[in-house]
């Protein structure tokens, strides 16, 4: 009788586990599900997604990094396409939809050549090759630019914010985000670098978007700590504590004994001595501010108030740095220590109400590192929309001093690299050649998808857009969404910083490279699937599915 042989398994019961084919086909599958969710925000046109978490807060956005940091992902390989997005925000503050869905479009052609029986690392190697050479292609066609092209600066940050909630108020935003940028940008070896936290964004609901500031110096979202000190200070002197204005605490347990009325009151008045000590201090430095990051006591805020100064207490220490940048002061730990030449220097400090809040203005500082932009508008959806669009604006104002290059926009630049990609792998023999070339045409989808979301035919006008490059040479020719014409970009102010491009590209291509080269997947025990899934399913729940309650999106 023949021997039965049980098949042997070294995981534990329940443990998943694709291989292959599968493993490919199942990540690839959720890599382009995320693309596909984020494709429809794609430019002018494009359309918002609203996300309601499990508490139901609403979110109205058509911002890509935004979208799919508020969806609860769990599939591994869709992670890592959120990851794009994550780090093109970061980089650049622009562009992730971009990112993430030229991401989706190299992992399907991917597939196309895998069903081909071209082997996943020669994809991957061909991806590789062309991702590098696309990098040389964009820096021929890019253009320069510096911090004195207002013009062109204003064009990359409405072209930024177009397409977005806010953009009604482009007109009005973007001019504020070129003068916080320039405010804040600093020359150095010859090269401006520009930190983009040192403009700071306060959201206060009312008014409308035109009645937005740009404040030279900061707003602090605290109040003066008594009312007996004045509203308003001017030519001010501001000091910047880093230690509490109390009377100090031993670090170990300590008991103090009194038996007589006259000890309580000695201890009392010492106590009273040494805060009035520290007031003495501050009003000998010359201080007429006082911002503290600690505790002020309710004696201290007496004193502080009889002789005229202005004090917030319980300061952020952000704003602390903020206000040592805006005013040029400098951070004390020791009220001791406190001298004149440690104090900034500001037009006017005023305590006002915005939007039913009391808050500290520090404005008219001389030549400010540190910004404030108010932002007003209707509602609280509202607001946060234009805080999305206007810090897009100031990231690729930033970029674009910072690098000094630009490229057109409107699915020019990759229309152009397509062209450019698809002679260069004439040039190289064997499959990989096929990888350049699904590389080259994964680039077209850019200009597709915005062709699709402004209700224009994506057939027609890519034929068009690729006469304008192939056959007339016109390298800066995109679509213009509003019209639905091919033209010169940079002509029609759709323009962006190259990095935006060169990032979105270069993450793209790492990601699908990365997911291309995953043969198995090993799931834990623990990670149940999705029920009324089949197998043919491929698990988009197998590694958790796309979470949160949301319906498997096949």
């Amino acid at each position: 009788m023949a021997e039965i042989r049980q098949p042997m398994s070294v995981q534990p019961e329940g443990a998943q586990r694709f291989m292959g084919r599968d493993a490919q086909r199942m990540n690839i599958l959720a890599g382009r599900i995320v693309a596909e969710t984020v494709k429809t925000t794609l430019g002018p046109r494009g359309m918002d997604k609203m996300l309601v978490d499990s508490l139901g807060d609403v979110v109205i956005t058509n911002d890509g990094a935004t979208i799919l940091s508020e969806m609860d992902i769990a599939h591994p390989a869709a992670k890592m396409i959120v990851e794009v997005a994550k780090t093109q925000d970061e980089e650049v503050g622009d562009g992730t939809t971009t990112a993430v869905v030229i991401a989706g479009e190299l992992l399907k052609r991917a597939e196309d050549l895998l069903d081909q029986d071209v082997h996943a690392t020669v994809i991957a190697s061909g991806y590789k090759v062309a991702a590098e050479k696309a990098e040389e292609i964009l820096l021929e066609i890019a253009d320069k630019i510096s911090i004195d092209d207002e013009e062109m600066l204003l064009e990359i940050a409405k072209t930024a914010m177009t397409g977005k909630g806010a953009e009604k108020a482009k007109d009005t935003l973007a001019p504020l985000a070129l003068r916080a940028v320039k405010q804040v940008a600093i020359m150095e070896n010859g090269k401006y670098t520009v930190e983009t936290e040192d403009i700071k964004v306060e959201k206060k609901e009312g008014g409308c978007v035109e009645d937005s500031t740009l404040i030279q110096g900061l707003i602090i979202d605290k109040e003066r700590v008594h009312d007996g000190m004045p509203r308003k200070v001017k030519d001010a002197k501001i000091a910047l504590l880093d230690c509490a204005l109390e009377v100090k605490e031993t670090e170990t347990d300590a008991e103090i004994r009194i038996t007589s009325p006259d000890q309580l009151q000695a201890f009392l008045d010492q106590e009273e001595a040494m805060i009035k000590k520290m007031v003495d201090q501050i009003k000998d430095s010359g201080a007429t501010v006082v911002f503290c990051q600690k505790g002020i006591d309710d004696l201290a805020q007496h004193y502080l108030a009889k002789v005229g100064i202005y004090a917030t207490r319980r300061v952020k220490k952000s704003d602390m740095k903020k206000l040592a940048k805006a005013t040029g002061a400098r951070i004390v730990n020791k009220v001791a220590d406190l001298e004149s030449k440690d104090l900034g220097n500001a037009g006017s400090v005023e305590e006002k109400k915005i939007g039913g809040d009391e808050m500290t203005f520090v404005e008219e500082c001389i030549d400010p590192k540190a910004v404030s932009l108010l932002l007003r508008g209707g509602t609280d959806h509202f607001l946060e929309e234009v805080d999305r669009a206007l810090e897009d604006a100031i990231g690729v104002i930033s970029t674009a001093i910072e690098d000094g290059t630009i490229c057109a926009g409107g699915g020019a630049a990759e229309m152009e690299l397509s062209k450019k990609l698809n002679e260069y792998a004439e040039k190289i023999s064997g499959r990989e050649q096929l990888a350049v070339k699904a590389f080259a045409q994964s680039m077209e989808i850019i200009p597709r998808t915005l062709a699709e979301n402004a209700g224009m035919d994506p057939i027609d006008t890519l034929v068009a857009l690729k006469a304008s490059h192939e056959i007339h040479d016109h390298k800066r020719y995109g679509i213009d969404v509003f019209d639905g014409q091919t033209k010169d970009m940079m002509k029609a102010g759709v323009v962006e910083p190259l990095r935006i491009k060169e990032q979105a590209i270069m993450s793209a291509s790492e990601a699908a490279i990365m997911i291309l080269r995953i043969d198995d997947v090993i799931a834990a025990s623990g990670i149940s699937k999705n029920k009324g899934m089949g197998d043919d399913d491929m698990d988009m729940a197998g590694m958790g599915g796309m979470g949160g309650g949301m319906p498997p999106m096949m």
